[in-house]
């Protein structure tokens, strides 16, 4: 059960979230609003899926419906930080999986797995739009471009002796993963203009594409025409 000065303040941000969604509609809030549970809990707990159930006017299973289909949303604790390796298509053959095969022996856990200390859960992530940087590594959601297992390594390490850690493009300090499930219930953290908004790799091809002189194809307005009886 949350205590009551913590309740008083979930309503107060549950309050402010629903009001983004106009009358009628504020069902539309559960995303937002399980992230802020998450950002008090660290993972989506009962207490949370019945806070969201019952200010939201809905079921219990209709919350942990939403809560068990995306990844974001985690089902029992998880760490101070969540840190991802990206094991999809391009990461991995760039070597995201040599990476995840040497934290996951360093650090003794798997996937979805938490360290003893509770600083990290560990994560094989899927595509995060960031090829061009691959292999890429996130922690709570923040890039880390290009990485080794020997970067990755020093990286889990730093987390782990509590030493401050930059991403490659995003914040100066990377947030915890309470503070970094607040963000994305839609409460500014004042860290948005930290980092570059997007770098060489990632401009590339506008570049090539202005010294060439190519430009996209004007876009149809026209529907296609389908013929009756087809």
């Amino acid at each position: 059960m949350y205590s009551d000065e913590v309740l008083e303040r979930l309503r107060a941000d549950a309050v402010a979230i629903m009001a983004r969604y106009p009358k009628g509609h504020e069902r539309s809030a559960l995303l937002p609003m399980l992230h802020l549970v998450q950002s008090v809990d660290g993972y989506i707990s009962a207490d949370g899926v019945a806070f969201c159930a019952e200010t939201l006017g809905i079921t219990r299973p209709e919350v942990s419906a939403v809560a068990t289909f995306y990844t974001q949303y985690k089902r029992h604790p998880n760490g101070e930080y969540n840190v991802g390796v990206c094991t999809n298509a391009l990461c991995a053959v760039m070597g995201g999986d040599q990476i995840w095969e040497a934290v996951s022996g360093h650090l003794g856990v798997g996937h979805d797995e938490t360290t003893a200390d509770g600083k990290i859960t560990l994560e094989r992530l899927e595509c995060n739009a960031a090829c061009d940087y691959a292999p890429v590594v996130m922690v709570n959601w923040e890039f880390f471009d290009n990485q080794t297992p020997e970067s990755t390594i020093a990286l889990v390490d730093d987390i782990a002796a509590g030493r401050p850690i930059k991403s490659t493009r995003g914040s100066e300090q990377v947030p915890t993963f309470k503070e970094i499930s607040r963000l994305l219930a839609g409460f500014e953290d004042g860290l948005v203009d930290q980092g570059p908004s997007a770098g060489p790799a990632s401009l590339r091809g506008l570049k090539i594409a202005k010294e060439k002189g190519w430009v996209a194809p004007e876009a149809t307005t026209a529907a296609p025409q389908v013929e009756e009886g087809n």
